[in-house]
C-alpha cells in the first residue's frame, strides 16, 4: 500500500489570493522561454568566440531541448513526492547555476554541458509551476489563470532573438545568460513566500526501470542524430547509438504493456486522436526545431546582417504567428482539423524549403513577408495540432498525455537541431560556399514535415466547438 503524504500541508504564506502566484510562475515561464530563443542569434558570434564553425554549433540547443525532454517525465513524481515549493526552488537553483555556468564556458564541450544543467532546471520550472497553478487556482477561474501565464509563452519568443543579437553587439554573448542571474535570484526569493507547498494525496512509487529505458532511448537516438557533425563519430558509432535508442524504446513499450505505474500507460495509444496527434507533432516539429537554428545561420553567416539585424527580423515571425491562433480557431470550426492539418502541414513544409531562395538581393519588404508567412503557418500548425493529441482524452488521462506531448516537443525540438547540424555538415561537404549548404538543408527540412502529412491523414473528418482550440495553449 502506498504510504499516504500531507495534503496541501502549507498554504501560499503571504497572499489569500493566487494572483503572486500567477506572476510568479508567468516569470519563470518568460525565463525558460526566453532562454530558448535569446542564444539562436548569438551562435555565430559564439562561434567565432570558442573558435567553432558556425555551422557546427547545433549542439548549444540541441543540448538543452534533450536535457528538457529527458527530465519532464521525472518533474511531476518530484512535485507530488518532495512538494511544489522545494522541487520550484530546486528548479531556478539550477537554472539559474546553468546560467551562470554557461556564460564562463571557455569551450564548446564546457557550454555544452552548462546547457544541459540548465535544461534539467528547465524540465521542471514549467510543469511545477502549472502544476501548482492547477492546485490553487479555483476550477471556475483555471481558464482565465491558465491564459494569464501563457502570455510569457508569446512574449519570450518576440523578445529573445532581438535581444540576444542586441547583447551580442553592445556586449558580448555572455551577457544572454548573465541577464537570468537577476531573473533568478528574485525568482527565487519570490518563490519562497509566494509558491504554495502542495504534496499528492497518496505517494506513489516512481517507474525507474521505465525511466531509465526512455531516457536512454531519447539520449541514444538524439545522439546518433547529431553524430554525423556533432561529434564526428565513425559510421559504425551512430548506427550503434541508433540501434541502441530503438532498443531502449522497445523496451519501454514492453515494460509499460506489463506496468501498472507505467510513466505513461499505453492505454493512452487507444485513443486514436492521441495517437496520430503525438507522431503527427514528433515528425512536424523536426522541421520546425531546425528553423530557429537556420535562419540566424542564414541571416548572419549566409547574408552578412549584423547580430541585432537578424534579431530583429524575427519580430515578423513572432507578432505572425501570434496572429495565427486566433485564425486557427475560426478556421478548424469551419473546416476541421483533418483539412486544416493536411492543408496548412504542405504551407509550413513549402514556407522551409522557399528560404532557399531567399538572397540579399531581394528587397526588405519581401524577405519580411516571407518570415511573417513562416511564422503564421507555423503556428497555426502547433496549435492545431496539439488540440488534436489532447482533446480526446479523459480526466484520468490528461495528466501523463499532457507530460507526453511536452515531452515530444521538447525532444523534437532537440531532433530539429542535431538533424539540421548533421545536415549542414553533409552538404558542406559537398557544396562550395556556406548558402548553398543552408539552401539544401532549408529543402530538406521542409520534406520531413511535408511527409508528416501522412501522419495527419488518418484523422476522421470532424469540426470541434471553439472552445476546444482556444483552451489547449502551445
Amino acid at each position: 500500500m502506498p504510504a499516504a503524504a500531507p495534503n496541501n500541508v502549507t498554504p501560499a504564506p503571504c497572499a489569500p489570493s493566487y494572483k503572486p502566484l500567477l506572476w510568479l510562475v508567468s516569470l519563470a515561464i518568460f525565463m525558460q522561454m526566453l532562454d530558448s530563443t535569446i542564444v539562436n542569434t548569438a551562435l555565430p558570434a559564439m562561434a567565432r568566440s570558442l573558435g567553432e564553425s558556425p555551422l557546427q554549433m547545433q549542439s548549444v540547443v540541441f543540448s538543452y531541448a534533450l536535457a528538457v525532454a529527458t527530465f519532464i517525465p521525472a518533474s511531476g513524481w518530484m512535485a507530488d513526492r518532495f512538494g511544489t515549493r522545494r522541487t520550484f526552488l530546486g528548479a531556478i537553483i539550477l537554472f539559474t547555476l546553468g546560467s551562470l555556468a554557461c556564460a564562463l564556458s571557455p569551450t564548446l564541450h564546457w557550454l555544452v554541458a552548462s546547457r544541459v544543467l540548465q535544461g534539467i532546471g528547465g524540465a521542471m520550472l514549467l510543469p511545477v509551476g502549472r502544476l501548482a497553478v492547477m492546485r490553487t487556482v479555483p476550477r471556475e477561474q483555471f481558464l482565465s489563470a491558465m491564459s494569464f501565464i501563457a502570455i510569457p509563452a508569446l512574449i519570450g519568443p518576440l523578445l529573445g532573438p532581438t535581444l540576444g543579437g542586441w547583447m551580442v553587439e553592445i556586449a558580448s554573448w555572455h551577457w544572454i545568460f548573465l541577464i537570468n542571474l537577476p531573473i533568478g535570484v528574485a525568482g527565487f526569493i519570490a518563490a519562497t513566500r509566494i509558491m504554495p507547498d502542495h504534496y499528492a494525496a497518496q505517494r506513489q512509487r516512481f517507474d525507474l526501470p521505465g525511466y531509465l529505458m526512455l531516457a536512454f532511448g531519447m539520449v541514444a537516438l538524439s545522439l546518433a542524430l547529431d553524430g554525423v557533425s556533432g561529434l564526428g563519430s565513425a559510421h559504425a558509432l551512430v548506427i550503434l547509438l541508433a540501434v541502441i535508442g530503438i532498443a531502449a524504446l522497445a523496451g519501454y513499450w514492453l515494460h509499460a504493456a506489463n506496468s501498472s505505474n507505467a510513466l505513461f500507460p499505453l492505454s493512452l495509444f487507444q485513443v486514436g486522436s492521441f495517437r496520430i496527434g503525438i507522431l503527427g507533432n514528433l515528425f512536424s516539429r523536426i522541421g520546425s526545431g531546425a528553423m530557429p537554428l537556420l535562419i540566424p545561420l542564414l541571416l548572419q553567416v549566409g547574408m552578412g546582417m549584423s547580430p541585432m539585424r537578424a534579431g530583429m527580423m524575427m519580430i515578423p515571425v513572432a507578432l505572425a504567428g501570434m496572429a495565427a491562433k486566433r485564425a486557427a480557431v475560426t478556421l478548424v470550426e469551419r473546416f476541421g482539423y483533418r483539412r486544416i492539418l493536411m492543408i496548412n502541414t504542405v504551407c509550413v513544409g513549402l514556407a522551409m524549403a522557399s528560404f532557399a531562395l531567399i538572397s540579399s538581393q531581394q528587397p526588405l519588404w519581401l524577405q519580411l513577408v516571407q518570415l511573417a508567412v513562416f511564422g503564421a503557418v507555423n503556428s497555426m500548425q502547433f496549435t492545431v495540432m496539439n488540440t488534436v493529441t489532447l482533446r480526446d482524452l479523459d480526466s484520468t488521462q490528461a495528466s501523463s498525455g499532457n507530460s507526453l506531448l511536452s515531452m515530444v516537443m521538447m525532444l523534437a525540438t532537440g531532433f530539429g537541431a542535431a538533424t539540421a547540424g548533421s545536415l549542414l555538415a553533409t552538404f558542406g561537404n559537398h557544396f562550395q560556399g556556406v548558402n548553398s549548404a543552408l539552401h539544401a538543408t532549408f529543402i530538406c527540412v521542409g520534406a520531413i514535415t511535408l511527409s508528416s502529412t501522412l501522419v495527419f491523414w488518418q484523422l476522421s473528418e470532424n469540426r470541434p466547438h471553439p472552445r476546444a482550440v482556444e483552451e489547449v495553449a502551445e
